[in-house]
């Protein structure tokens, strides 16, 4: 290992036990006690955590990231056009095993042009390498890529008028797991108007070949951190479903 890998693999573990101990998390994955060599390990293998699945299906009718993104071109389809600054499309891994769904993008997004990079973001990319991945493994995209004005709920035509997009993406990048993030996308993966997330999130749900996992939205996190727990619990069962070793 040369030692730029090295560094690099010491501030992964130096992030992973940090959000540990962030939730209240005291015990360390099965594999830690041999001095992190898991995680050098799992980056060395990464083929194993980001291979392609294959499926059978026919892929000449699947379009590709860049052909929806073309088609969605400088979208006007809703309301959110006359207020936006940027079309947030999302980003990471067309290949991904694992998406992560939003809600919509924030200040901070809307300005950048690129999805959860604000504070919420950020706890957002903590979970991901805690997780032992890089939001490079992962693809990362909301219900609807405009900003709402104020932050606010987007409304059910302007989440209308992105859902098709949202489901090419999704259709397109073929993910083992989909975690949902937050109330908004929970009810539009699952066609649900009222519900309460504690009752969903804990257990996979099935969305066409990819299994679903319903928890709470980092901004929820950042407003109460007793939530951290149960969405750690909640990662820890995406990892497990991918293959990633996590401590029992």
């Amino acid at each position: 290992m040369s030692s730029s890998e090295f560094y690099e693999t010491a501030r992964a573990l130096e992030n992973y036990l940090r959000f540990c101990k962030e939730i209240g998390i005291e015990e360390l994955p099965a594999g830690f006690a041999a001095g992190g060599t898991e995680i050098a390990d799992t980056e060395r293998n990464g083929t194993v955590l980001l291979s392609d699945r294959r499926k059978s299906r026919d892929s000449s009718a699947v379009k590709t990231l860049s052909e929806i993104r073309e088609e969605l071109g400088d979208c006007t389809r809703c309301r959110l056009c006359e207020t936006r600054k940027s079309i947030v499309f999302g980003e990471g891994n067309p290949k991904a095993r694992l998406v992560f769904v939003g809600e919509g993008p924030g200040r901070d997004e809307d300005i950048q042009g690129r999805p959860f990079v604000g504070r919420a973001g950020q706890l957002l990319t903590k979970i991901i390498r805690a997780m032992k991945l890089e939001r490079k493994d992962v693809y990362i995209c909301n219900v609807v890529k405009c900003r709402p004005p104020g932050n606010r709920n987007p409304q059910p035509d302007e989440v209308a008028s992105c859902e098709p997009f949202l489901m090419k993406q999704i259709e397109s990048i073929n993910p083992e797991v989909i975690v949902s993030l937050g109330s908004v996308a929970t009810g539009l993966m699952l066609k649900l108007k009222n519900f309460k997330m504690g009752q969903l999130r804990g257990t996979f749900h099935q969305y066409g070949d990819s299994k679903l996992m319903i928890t709470y939205h980092p901004a929820a996190l950042l407003r109460n951190p007793s939530l951290k727990k149960p969405v750690w619990e909640d990662m820890k069962l995406v990892m497990k479903e991918l293959g990633i070793p996590v401590s029992g």
